[in-house]
């Protein structure tokens, strides 16, 4: 059970201080300025993290296993970041901008679930997608 539970708290403790720090960077700042900053402590850590985590493996061996997601999901997380910081910027509101990314990002992935994954979608699935997206609605009114 907690080889379940144990991610979810990392995700949900990281998202709680993600949208914290999200909000709370300098509206005087480039935001691109930031991510910059951003990153380059998270590359510095990541690659710590690896040296300790790696056990003897070659650094270029590893890197050699890297395919195309490590390369796309580094842009991609720039988008996310940026959306978050300019949707704050913008005047979203903390106790909305995230739920409504993150309910519309959930109705999307179960989609593409479907769709490029071949998972399952259930008649539970399409009523939370059509609940999903009244609650929309109610919180962004």
């Amino acid at each position: 059970m907690w080889e379940l539970t144990y991610p979810i708290l990392i995700i949900v403790l990281s998202n709680t201080i993600y949208n914290i720090c999200a909000k709370s960077t300098s509206a005087e700042i480039n935001a691109f300025a930031s991510l910059t900053i951003t990153y380059t402590v998270a590359a510095v850590v990541s690659f710590a993290v690896f040296l300790i985590t790696a056990k003897g493996k070659g650094i270029a061996a590893e890197f050699g296993k890297a395919n195309w997601a490590s390369f796309i999901l580094g842009i991609v997380i720039i988008g996310l970041e940026i959306g978050y910081i300019l949707a704050y910027r913008n005047g979203w509101k903390m106790n909305a901008v995230s739920v409504t990314a993150n309910i519309a990002l959930a109705v999307v992935l179960i989609v593409v679930a479907f769709l490029f994954y071949k998972e399952t979608m259930t008649v539970k699935q399409i009523v939370g997608m059509i609940l999903c997206a009244g609650g929309l609605i109610l919180i962004n009114l």
